[in-house]
């Protein structure tokens, strides 16, 4: 490989990222069984491996959450972060990408999951983040690597460079060349790859496959343009220093080959992160960090253990971290460390300091949530990261089974959104419910499979409530006499009202025609007050909008009358007159961007004709290659499971974001069987 001079030094902290099944967490298996981390490589079927040792992911035979491991390679310490593939999860890789120094894309041969690595990849561009792609699962593949390649390569902004080439005997991969090394290895499933000579049919396509390679690498390399212009062999040196400076500057994405399941090309994988990721020093220049010598940390992610309290896992930035050590964030001291851990999967035991570049857990910090820049001086860290949190797209309203649980529950919830923020919990007012807000099916089904393994609690769940309201289409004019004698003095209010509809997003208007004073000035409010009160469930068991009030007339008893009088009267008014003009059901309707490829376009636009939808028009999806934005107007109520619909069309990828746009009327069957819901939730 290259010279061990230009190699950075000390610990690296490496992200392994992909598609949702694309081997990540049997890659890890395989690095840590490979480096002697373990003694042997667990398998997804066992429920073994060190990355899907959490029950959630062992039930669902998919990672769930971000796992970590650490393991040494020829000297250098190496953590890995493995990120779970699912869109649904995707926002746990948000905080870890910021502080790794390289990238491993965990790709296979699936033209289905193109649009998934898309994303994965655009998200490491806009980082800047160094990457290479290992291709997994190559014993599975017959045809030529290239041709999967330039399938993939749509994928990557930049240059999928082809490092590998699979070497085959009676069709079945048997091993690969090294374009770099010029050399051919056989693959050993329980021992490192063996050199072997090439045969002259392999010899042939090393030679034209290792001239595309270097055709890419010029593009950067003036001097090595002019070499393979003048027929001139480069030098192996000079081929790795140009591989790792483009790495490094993210002008090429490499791509080695390999199987996991098997442990095939893990040990040239690790030479490749050896070698050509930056260490700390460049991750700090990527970051815009000047090195001031001052300890400088980023929390990655936030973990709460049952019994052992809150952890935050970190990556050292600059000078080191200690038990004890007080560290500051952006809203003031974020306390004092309680413990320095180590964490490989599930397990969390004591170390001691963590020095720059490793990734360590710090406990008992309670004001450093993830995502934060901490410090060790007197005055608060510039902050590295503002995390994007996406949208969700799904809901629950979610309660205690029993009533006991509900401290217990809204406890567990603040936890899970402080471990996940990208799990959003509301208590809307209006309904009483507490709604639980989240990413997909599945994300919101683990979190709620944690609160009851981890803390014990039975929680029910149903649909979130849709906040319909009703208006008036007609207008009438009553009168609301409240008059009651029950000895000593009485209660005496009486107003005449109009009512009237008013056009939609209007809201409420009050006004009064009052001459004479019939009604004293200060029992106007007090009819107002009733108006507004009886407007918060109306006839048809809704908050009524966009309807105008007008006191008119009435009169009043020097002796009986008194605020609450006039409120009544007014009451008993809104009673009996809103019955009479004709009331009407309106719905929430929201603006919908869908994001999806666009092979998938036609399907996107036919979900939303099948939820009562209005197509508004579709476009381009701006710096998105390959991707299409639906625009439609959908009933809130048509919103709740389009997300499982969308993802099942778009093999996991599709998206949306809303916004409320206006209310319409809402008529016939669906308006009855909601106005019956409402009426016997009400009784």
């Amino acid at each position: 490989m290259g010279s061990e001079s230009d190699r950075p030094k000390g610990p690296r902290c490496i992200a392994l990222v992909g598609p949702f099944a694309s081997g990540k967490t049997s890659l890890l298996e395989a690095i840590l069984a490979r480096t002697g981390a373990i003694n042997r490589q667990g398998t997804a079927a066992e429920g073994n491996r060190v990355g899907d040792a959490s029950p959630e992911a062992r039930a669902h035979q998919m990672s769930v959450e971000v796992n970590i491991a650490e393991t040494e390679y020829l000297g250098d310490r190496m953590t890995f972060f493995d990120c779970p593939g699912s869109i649904e999860f995707a926002f746990e890789a948000e905080a870890i990408l910021a502080a790794v120094d390289l990238a491993v894309v965990v790709a296979e041969a699936d033209p289905k999951k193109i649009p998934a690595l898309q994303l994965i990849l655009k998200g490491l561009e806009d980082r800047r983040i160094p990457r290479l792609l290992f291709l997994n699962k190559i014993d599975r593949e017959s045809g030529p690597v290239r041709d999967i390649l330039k399938a993939l390569q749509p994928a990557s902004r930049v240059p999928l460079l082809l490092r590998h080439i699979p070497t085959r005997k009676d069709g079945i991969v048997t091993g690969f060349i090294d374009l770099a090394l010029e050399r051919a290895f056989v693959y050993r499933e329980h021992a490192e790859s063996e050199v072997v000579e090439m045969t002259s049919e392999d010899k042939a396509r090393e030679v034209e496959a290792r001239y595309a390679m270097l055709e890419t690498l010029a593009d950067y390399d003036d001097s090595l343009m002019e070499q393979l212009l003048e027929d001139a062999e480069p030098s192996r040196e000079q081929v790795f220093r140009d591989l790792t400076g483009d790495i490094r500057a993210g002008l090429i994405c490499p791509v080695l080959i390999g199987s996991a399941d098997h442990g095939y090309g893990i040990r040239r994988l690790m030479k490749a992160i050896r070698h050509d990721s930056g260490g700390i020093a460049e991750t700090r220049k990527r970051l815009g960090i000047a090195a001031n010598g001052e300890t400088l940390v980023q929390v990655m992610k936030t973990l709460n253990a049952p019994h052992g309290g809150k952890l935050s896992v970190v990556r050292v930035l600059a000078g080191k971290v200690a038990d004890g050590s007080e560290l500051i964030g952006p809203e003031g001291p974020a306390g004092r460390v309680s413990g320095v851990f180590r964490i490989n999967g599930q397990h969390v035991s004591k170390r001691d300091a963590a020095q720059e570049g490793e990734a360590a857990g710090l406990g008992k910090l309670d004001r450093a949530p993830t995502g934060t820049t901490l410090g060790a001086g007197k005055t608060a860290p510039k902050q590295i990261l503002t995390l994007a949190i996406p949208d969700p797209v799904l809901a629950f309203a979610v309660a205690a089974a029993e009533r006991k649980d509900d401290a217990k529950l809204s406890s567990a919830l603040a936890r899970a959104t402080e471990e996940d923020p990208s799990l959003r919990l509301t208590q809307n007012a209006e309904t009483a419910e507490l709604v639980l807000e989240g990413q997909g099916e599945m994300h919101l089904r683990v979190a709620l499979e944690r609160l009851s393994g981890r803390h014990g609690i039975a929680v029910s769940t149903r649909n979130a409530a849709v906040p319909y309201r009703e208006t008036i289409r007609g207008s009438t004019t009553v009168r609301g006499r409240h008059k009651k004698q029950s000895g000593g003095h009485g209660q005496f209010g009486d107003v005449v009202i109009e009512i009237k509809p008013l056009p939609r997003g209007a809201g409420f208007e009050f006004t009064d025609r009052i001459t004479g004073g019939v009604v004293p000035k200060q029992y106007i409010t007090s009819v107002e007050n009733g108006v507004v009160e009886y407007l918060k469930r109306g006839p048809l068991g809704f908050e009524v909008v966009d309807v105008g009030v007008c006191l008119t007339d009435g009169s009043y008893h020097t002796v009986d009358s008194s605020d609450m009088a006039f409120k009544t009267a007014a009451q008993i008014a809104m009673r009996e007159g809103m019955p009479q003009c004709t009331p009407v059901l309106l719905e929430p309707i929201l603006h919908v961007e869908i994001a999806v490829p666009s092979e998938a376009t036609a399907r996107a636009n036919a979900i939303v004709s099948q939820r009562r939808g209005q197509l508004m028009g579709f476009d381009a999806r701006p710096d998105w290659p390959g991707w299409d934005v639906v625009e439609a107007l959908i009933p809130q109520a048509e919103i709740r499971d389009l997300i499982v619909e969308l993802r099942s069309a778009t093999a996991g990828v599709g998206t949306f974001r809303t916004r409320f746009d206006h209310l319409a009327e809402l008529t016939g069957r669906i308006a009855d069987d909601v106005i019956a819901r409402a009426a016997q939730k009400a009784a």
